[in-house]
Protein backbone atom coordinates (compact mmCIF):
# COMPACT_ATOMS: atom_id res chain seq x y z
CA UNK A 1 0.00 0.00 0.00
CA UNK A 2 1.08 3.50 -1.31
CA UNK A 3 2.03 6.65 1.53
CA UNK A 4 -1.40 8.16 -0.85
CA UNK A 5 -3.62 5.10 -0.24
CA UNK A 6 -2.57 5.37 3.65
CA UNK A 7 -3.64 9.09 3.51
CA UNK A 8 -6.76 7.94 1.76
CA UNK A 9 -8.54 5.72 4.55
CA UNK A 10 -10.93 6.50 6.95
CA UNK A 11 -11.92 5.19 9.92
CA UNK A 12 -14.25 2.07 10.61
CA UNK A 13 -18.10 3.33 9.51
CA UNK A 14 -17.36 6.91 7.84
CA UNK A 15 -16.69 7.56 4.25
CA UNK A 16 -16.53 9.99 1.72
CA UNK A 17 -20.14 11.11 -0.31
CA UNK A 18 -18.94 11.47 -3.68
CA UNK A 19 -21.08 12.73 -7.12
CA UNK A 20 -23.80 12.29 -7.54
CA UNK A 21 -24.61 10.86 -4.21
CA UNK A 22 -23.63 13.92 -2.14
CA UNK A 23 -26.39 16.13 -4.23
CA UNK A 24 -28.85 13.33 -4.75
CA UNK A 25 -28.96 13.30 -1.07
CA UNK A 26 -28.21 17.49 -0.45
CA UNK A 27 -31.72 17.01 -2.69
CA UNK A 28 -33.29 14.71 -0.41
CA UNK A 29 -33.10 16.44 2.81
CA UNK A 30 -34.43 19.80 1.15
CA UNK A 31 -37.50 18.12 -0.09
CA UNK A 32 -37.78 16.58 3.87
CA UNK A 33 -37.08 19.68 5.29
CA UNK A 34 -39.37 21.88 3.01
CA UNK A 35 -42.01 19.59 3.30
CA UNK A 36 -41.80 19.83 7.51
CA UNK A 37 -41.59 23.74 6.85
CA UNK A 38 -45.16 23.93 4.79
CA UNK A 39 -46.95 22.28 8.09
CA UNK A 40 -45.33 24.66 10.38
CA UNK A 41 -42.18 23.21 11.65
CA UNK A 42 -39.22 26.29 11.52
CA UNK A 43 -35.74 24.90 10.96
CA UNK A 44 -32.89 25.14 13.59
CA UNK A 45 -29.45 24.18 13.41
CA UNK A 46 -27.68 23.61 16.67
CA UNK A 47 -23.97 23.05 16.92
CA UNK A 48 -22.11 19.74 15.48
CA UNK A 49 -20.26 19.66 19.44
CA UNK A 50 -21.50 21.27 22.62
CA UNK A 51 -20.40 21.20 26.37
CA UNK A 52 -20.94 17.64 27.55
CA UNK A 53 -23.20 18.19 30.49
CA UNK A 54 -25.75 20.02 28.74
CA UNK A 55 -25.88 17.38 25.52
CA UNK A 56 -25.80 14.44 27.73
CA UNK A 57 -28.56 16.09 30.02
CA UNK A 58 -32.16 14.91 30.36
CA UNK A 59 -33.29 12.67 27.82
CA UNK A 60 -29.49 13.29 26.67
CA UNK A 61 -28.51 10.95 28.80
CA UNK A 62 -29.57 8.00 26.83
CA UNK A 63 -26.93 9.02 24.60
CA UNK A 64 -24.25 8.71 26.52
CA UNK A 65 -22.42 5.42 25.50
CA UNK A 66 -23.12 6.65 21.68
CA UNK A 67 -21.35 10.03 22.38
CA UNK A 68 -17.69 11.06 21.18
CA UNK A 69 -16.28 13.27 23.85
CA UNK A 70 -13.06 15.66 23.04
CA UNK A 71 -11.35 18.57 25.62
CA UNK A 72 -11.92 22.30 24.32
CA UNK A 73 -8.46 23.68 24.64
CA UNK A 74 -10.81 27.42 24.84
CA UNK A 75 -12.63 26.34 28.12
CA UNK A 76 -10.93 23.27 29.33
CA UNK A 77 -14.47 21.76 29.62
CA UNK A 78 -15.17 18.29 28.02
CA UNK A 79 -17.69 18.53 24.94
CA UNK A 80 -19.71 16.36 23.35
CA UNK A 81 -19.91 15.44 19.62
CA UNK A 82 -23.50 15.08 18.94
CA UNK A 83 -24.81 11.51 18.79
CA UNK A 84 -28.50 12.66 18.17
CA UNK A 85 -29.92 15.67 17.12
CA UNK A 86 -33.19 15.29 19.14
CA UNK A 87 -31.42 16.35 22.37
CA UNK A 88 -30.25 19.04 21.40
CA UNK A 89 -33.81 20.50 20.23
CA UNK A 90 -35.09 19.59 23.31
CA UNK A 91 -32.27 21.83 24.90
CA UNK A 92 -32.95 25.06 22.58
CA UNK A 93 -36.59 24.84 23.19
CA UNK A 94 -36.47 25.06 26.68
CA UNK A 95 -33.91 27.42 27.03
CA UNK A 96 -33.52 29.69 23.73
CA UNK A 97 -36.79 29.29 22.94
CA UNK A 98 -38.55 29.14 26.29
CA UNK A 99 -40.82 32.02 25.66
CA UNK A 100 -42.30 31.02 22.54
CA UNK A 101 -45.93 30.25 22.10
CA UNK A 102 -46.70 26.59 22.18
CA UNK A 103 -47.52 24.60 20.96
CA UNK A 104 -43.25 25.35 19.46
CA UNK A 105 -42.55 23.45 16.13
CA UNK A 106 -39.14 22.61 15.13
CA UNK A 107 -37.67 20.89 12.27
CA UNK A 108 -33.80 19.96 11.33
CA UNK A 109 -30.69 18.40 9.73
CA UNK A 110 -27.34 17.32 10.12
CA UNK A 111 -24.83 15.49 10.38
CA UNK A 112 -24.30 12.80 13.46
CA UNK A 113 -21.34 10.83 14.73
CA UNK A 114 -21.51 7.42 17.18
CA UNK A 115 -18.52 5.81 18.61
CA UNK A 116 -19.94 2.53 16.83
CA UNK A 117 -22.23 1.35 13.96
CA UNK A 118 -24.90 -1.29 14.67
CA UNK A 119 -25.04 -4.53 12.66
CA UNK A 120 -28.20 -3.17 10.47
CA UNK A 121 -26.06 0.36 9.99
CA UNK A 122 -22.27 -0.13 10.71
CA UNK A 123 -21.70 3.75 9.78
CA UNK A 124 -20.94 5.95 12.63
CA UNK A 125 -21.74 9.29 10.73
CA UNK A 126 -24.92 10.16 8.71
CA UNK A 127 -27.33 12.04 8.33
CA UNK A 128 -30.78 12.86 10.22
CA UNK A 129 -33.53 14.88 9.37
CA UNK A 130 -36.86 15.34 11.77
CA UNK A 131 -39.42 17.49 13.31
CA UNK A 132 -40.31 17.82 16.95
CA UNK A 133 -43.50 19.11 18.76
CA UNK A 134 -42.94 20.73 21.89
CA UNK A 135 -45.48 21.84 24.86
CA UNK A 136 -48.34 19.34 24.12
CA UNK A 137 -49.25 16.35 25.18
CA UNK A 138 -52.24 14.70 23.31
CA UNK A 139 -52.94 12.30 20.67
CA UNK A 140 -53.62 14.49 18.16
CA UNK A 141 -49.81 15.45 18.61
CA UNK A 142 -48.71 12.02 18.50
CA UNK A 143 -50.52 11.43 15.01
CA UNK A 144 -49.36 15.06 13.81
CA UNK A 145 -46.06 13.56 14.05
CA UNK A 146 -46.15 10.58 12.55
CA UNK A 147 -48.55 11.76 9.66
CA UNK A 148 -46.47 14.27 8.97
CA UNK A 149 -42.64 11.57 8.97
CA UNK A 150 -45.01 9.58 6.35
CA UNK A 151 -46.12 12.27 4.01
CA UNK A 152 -42.84 13.85 4.33
CA UNK A 153 -41.71 10.42 2.62
CA UNK A 154 -43.97 10.12 0.37
CA UNK A 155 -43.11 13.77 -0.83
CA UNK A 156 -39.34 12.30 -0.97
CA UNK A 157 -40.62 9.45 -3.51
CA UNK A 158 -40.87 7.08 -0.81
CA UNK A 159 -43.51 4.12 -1.07
CA UNK A 160 -45.24 1.26 0.22
CA UNK A 161 -44.55 2.43 4.02
CA UNK A 162 -45.52 0.96 7.10
CA UNK A 163 -45.27 2.02 10.45
CA UNK A 164 -44.98 0.01 13.71
CA UNK A 165 -46.62 1.78 16.71
CA UNK A 166 -45.30 1.05 20.48
CA UNK A 167 -46.02 1.13 24.33
CA UNK A 168 -42.37 1.51 26.22
CA UNK A 169 -44.96 2.39 28.91
CA UNK A 170 -46.79 -0.51 29.09
CA UNK A 171 -44.94 -3.29 30.19
CA UNK A 172 -43.54 -0.77 33.44
CA UNK A 173 -47.21 0.06 34.24
CA UNK A 174 -48.18 -3.77 34.04
CA UNK A 175 -44.82 -4.55 36.66
CA UNK A 176 -45.69 -1.82 38.81
CA UNK A 177 -49.06 -3.09 39.42
CA UNK A 178 -47.73 -6.85 39.55
CA UNK A 179 -45.47 -5.39 42.50
CA UNK A 180 -42.36 -7.40 40.65
CA UNK A 181 -39.08 -6.95 42.19
CA UNK A 182 -36.16 -5.18 39.99
CA UNK A 183 -34.98 -8.59 39.27
CA UNK A 184 -38.05 -10.15 38.50
CA UNK A 185 -38.50 -6.96 36.01
CA UNK A 186 -35.24 -7.06 34.25
CA UNK A 187 -36.23 -11.22 33.50
CA UNK A 188 -38.94 -10.27 32.40
CA UNK A 189 -37.75 -6.95 30.21
CA UNK A 190 -35.07 -9.57 29.02
CA UNK A 191 -37.48 -11.95 28.08
CA UNK A 192 -40.06 -9.44 26.09
CA UNK A 193 -37.02 -7.95 24.41
CA UNK A 194 -35.72 -11.64 23.05
CA UNK A 195 -39.33 -12.41 21.88
CA UNK A 196 -39.06 -15.72 24.33
CA UNK A 197 -42.83 -16.65 24.93
CA UNK A 198 -41.16 -19.17 26.80
CA UNK A 199 -39.19 -17.65 29.26
CA UNK A 200 -41.70 -14.93 29.76
CA UNK A 201 -44.53 -18.19 30.86
CA UNK A 202 -41.82 -19.14 33.17
CA UNK A 203 -42.43 -15.94 35.66
CA UNK A 204 -45.40 -18.03 36.41
CA UNK A 205 -48.43 -16.45 37.93
CA UNK A 206 -50.27 -13.44 36.73
CA UNK A 207 -46.68 -12.14 35.23
CA UNK A 208 -46.97 -14.72 33.08
CA UNK A 209 -50.90 -14.42 31.88
CA UNK A 210 -50.51 -10.36 31.17
CA UNK A 211 -47.07 -10.38 29.65
CA UNK A 212 -47.50 -13.26 28.02
CA UNK A 213 -51.32 -11.87 26.38
CA UNK A 214 -49.58 -8.68 25.76
CA UNK A 215 -46.42 -10.67 24.02
CA UNK A 216 -49.28 -12.24 21.63
CA UNK A 217 -51.18 -9.19 20.63
CA UNK A 218 -48.23 -7.80 18.12
CA UNK A 219 -49.48 -7.68 14.54
CA UNK A 220 -51.33 -5.88 12.31
CA UNK A 221 -53.18 -2.99 14.14
CA UNK A 222 -56.83 -4.14 14.15
CA UNK A 223 -55.77 -7.22 15.44
CA UNK A 224 -53.46 -6.40 18.24
CA UNK A 225 -55.62 -3.74 19.17
CA UNK A 226 -58.32 -6.41 19.24
CA UNK A 227 -56.58 -8.58 21.69
CA UNK A 228 -55.42 -5.87 23.84
CA UNK A 229 -58.53 -4.82 24.21
CA UNK A 230 -59.46 -8.54 25.62
CA UNK A 231 -56.95 -8.09 28.31
CA UNK A 232 -57.95 -7.25 32.01
CA UNK A 233 -55.28 -4.71 32.20
CA UNK A 234 -54.47 -1.92 35.51
CA UNK A 235 -55.69 1.20 35.10
CA UNK A 236 -52.29 2.89 34.48
CA UNK A 237 -51.85 0.38 31.35
CA UNK A 238 -55.23 0.61 30.09
CA UNK A 239 -55.13 4.04 29.75
CA UNK A 240 -51.87 4.14 27.46
CA UNK A 241 -53.74 1.38 24.94
CA UNK A 242 -56.81 3.75 25.03
CA UNK A 243 -54.35 6.69 24.29
CA UNK A 244 -53.10 4.36 21.44
CA UNK A 245 -56.26 3.31 20.21
CA UNK A 246 -56.94 7.20 19.55
CA UNK A 247 -53.52 7.86 18.22
CA UNK A 248 -54.05 5.08 15.60
CA UNK A 249 -57.94 6.51 14.62
CA UNK A 250 -56.42 9.61 14.14
CA UNK A 251 -53.34 8.79 11.88
CA UNK A 252 -55.97 6.48 9.82
CA UNK A 253 -58.40 9.04 9.48
CA UNK A 254 -55.48 11.47 7.64
CA UNK A 255 -53.64 8.26 6.41
CA UNK A 256 -56.18 5.46 5.71
CA UNK A 257 -54.06 3.37 3.13
CA UNK A 258 -51.29 3.43 5.64
CA UNK A 259 -49.63 0.46 6.79
CA UNK A 260 -49.97 0.00 10.45
CA UNK A 261 -49.17 -2.56 13.14
CA UNK A 262 -48.34 -2.56 16.51
CA UNK A 263 -46.22 -4.22 19.02
CA UNK A 264 -46.73 -3.19 22.46
CA UNK A 265 -44.13 -4.83 24.56
CA UNK A 266 -41.47 -3.45 22.18
CA UNK A 267 -38.74 -1.74 23.69
CA UNK A 268 -35.05 -1.51 22.73
CA UNK A 269 -34.64 2.32 20.97
CA UNK A 270 -37.11 3.58 23.12
CA UNK A 271 -35.96 3.68 26.81
CA UNK A 272 -36.10 7.40 27.54
CA UNK A 273 -40.12 7.78 25.39
CA UNK A 274 -42.75 8.23 27.96
CA UNK A 275 -45.57 7.20 25.49
CA UNK A 276 -46.72 6.59 22.10
CA UNK A 277 -43.63 5.12 19.99
CA UNK A 278 -43.11 4.68 16.70
CA UNK A 279 -40.98 3.30 13.78
CA UNK A 280 -41.45 3.51 9.91
CA UNK A 281 -40.33 0.90 7.13
CA UNK A 282 -40.64 0.55 3.11
CA UNK A 283 -39.93 -2.33 1.42
CA UNK A 284 -36.97 -2.95 -0.26
CA UNK A 285 -35.28 -0.96 2.91
CA UNK A 286 -32.34 -2.95 4.87
CA UNK A 287 -33.79 -1.44 8.29
CA UNK A 288 -36.17 1.31 9.89
CA UNK A 289 -36.20 4.67 8.27
CA UNK A 290 -36.51 6.38 11.26
CA UNK A 291 -38.19 6.19 14.99
CA UNK A 292 -39.93 8.95 17.01
CA UNK A 293 -42.31 8.70 19.91
CA UNK A 294 -43.59 11.03 23.04
CA UNK A 295 -40.88 11.65 25.58
CA UNK A 296 -40.35 14.66 28.43
CA UNK A 297 -37.77 17.64 27.05
CA UNK A 298 -35.74 19.42 28.66
CA UNK A 299 -32.14 19.41 30.66
CA UNK A 300 -33.47 19.02 34.08
CA UNK A 301 -31.67 20.39 37.15
CA UNK A 302 -33.96 23.55 37.19
CA UNK A 303 -34.95 23.93 33.76
CA UNK A 304 -37.76 22.44 33.77
CA UNK A 305 -39.85 19.89 31.00
CA UNK A 306 -42.19 19.77 28.55
CA UNK A 307 -43.94 17.47 27.12
CA UNK A 308 -42.83 16.37 23.56
CA UNK A 309 -43.16 14.13 20.13
CA UNK A 310 -41.00 14.05 17.31
CA UNK A 311 -39.41 11.88 14.61
CA UNK A 312 -35.99 11.02 13.00
CA UNK A 313 -35.21 9.71 9.82
CA UNK A 314 -32.15 7.96 9.13
CA UNK A 315 -30.90 9.41 5.47
CA UNK A 316 -28.51 6.59 4.59
CA UNK A 317 -31.19 4.41 4.58
CA UNK A 318 -33.82 6.89 3.13
CA UNK A 319 -31.65 7.27 0.56
CA UNK A 320 -31.59 3.48 -0.27
CA UNK A 321 -35.41 3.52 -1.29
CA UNK A 322 -36.27 6.86 -2.60
CA UNK A 323 -36.23 6.33 -6.43
CA UNK A 324 -32.94 7.92 -8.12
CA UNK A 325 -33.01 10.85 -10.28
CA UNK A 326 -32.52 11.22 -14.06
CA UNK A 327 -28.88 12.44 -14.51
CA UNK A 328 -29.12 16.34 -15.55
CA UNK A 329 -28.00 16.87 -19.14
CA UNK A 330 -24.49 18.24 -19.08
CA UNK A 331 -23.06 20.60 -22.17
CA UNK A 332 -19.56 21.83 -22.37
CA UNK A 333 -18.99 25.34 -23.33
CA UNK A 334 -15.67 26.52 -25.02
CA UNK A 335 -14.13 28.82 -23.72
CA UNK A 336 -14.70 32.35 -23.98
CA UNK A 337 -18.64 32.16 -24.16
CA UNK A 338 -20.08 34.78 -22.49
CA UNK A 339 -22.50 34.95 -18.77
CA UNK A 340 -25.53 35.43 -20.71
CA UNK A 341 -25.26 32.76 -23.16
CA UNK A 342 -23.93 29.95 -20.09
CA UNK A 343 -26.79 31.67 -17.67
CA UNK A 344 -29.51 31.28 -20.37
CA UNK A 345 -28.02 27.26 -20.70
CA UNK A 346 -28.32 26.67 -16.85
CA UNK A 347 -31.75 28.41 -17.00
CA UNK A 348 -33.18 26.27 -19.43
CA UNK A 349 -31.90 23.01 -17.25
CA UNK A 350 -28.28 22.25 -18.46
CA UNK A 351 -25.52 21.45 -16.35
CA UNK A 352 -22.82 24.13 -17.84
CA UNK A 353 -19.52 22.95 -17.73
CA UNK A 354 -17.15 25.86 -19.35
CA UNK A 355 -14.20 25.50 -20.81
CA UNK A 356 -11.07 27.27 -19.42
CA UNK A 357 -8.62 27.54 -22.08
CA UNK A 358 -9.08 26.80 -25.67
CA UNK A 359 -9.03 22.97 -27.48
CA UNK A 360 -8.35 21.90 -30.83
CA UNK A 361 -11.27 19.36 -30.60
CA UNK A 362 -14.28 20.78 -28.79
CA UNK A 363 -16.27 17.57 -29.00
CA UNK A 364 -13.41 15.15 -27.62
CA UNK A 365 -13.12 17.72 -24.48
CA UNK A 366 -16.60 17.59 -24.30
CA UNK A 367 -17.04 14.05 -24.19
CA UNK A 368 -13.72 14.10 -21.61
CA UNK A 369 -15.57 15.83 -19.13
CA UNK A 370 -18.97 13.59 -19.15
CA UNK A 371 -20.96 16.11 -21.49
CA UNK A 372 -23.41 14.64 -23.87
CA UNK A 373 -23.60 18.10 -25.71
CA UNK A 374 -21.88 20.68 -26.58
CA UNK A 375 -22.61 24.35 -27.35
CA UNK A 376 -21.61 25.30 -31.22
CA UNK A 377 -22.33 28.55 -33.08
CA UNK A 378 -24.84 29.48 -30.88
CA UNK A 379 -26.95 26.25 -30.18
CA UNK A 380 -26.59 23.06 -27.90
CA UNK A 381 -25.55 19.75 -30.55
CA UNK A 382 -25.67 16.43 -29.37
CA UNK A 383 -22.12 14.22 -29.23
CA UNK A 384 -22.30 10.97 -31.55
CA UNK A 385 -21.56 8.37 -29.27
Amino acid sequence: MTDTDTKALLPAGLRDLLPPAAAFEASVVETLVSHFGAFGYDRVKPPLIEFEESLLAGTGAATAMQTFRVMDPVSQRMLGVRADITVQIARIATTRLKKEPRPLRLSYAGQVLRVKGSQLRPERQFSQAGIELIGVDTPAADAEAIVLIATALKAAGVEHLSVDLNLPTLVPAVCDDLGLTAEARAEARRALDQKDAAAVAALGGRAADLLGALLKAAGTADRAMAALQAVALPAAAAAERDRLAQVLDLVRADLPDLTLTVDPVENRGFEYHTGVSFSIFAKGARGELGRGGRYMAGLGNGHGFEPAVGGTLFLDVVLSVVPRPQARRRVYVPAGAVLAERAALADAGWVVVAGLQPVTDVRAEAARMRCGHVWVAGSVQEIAS
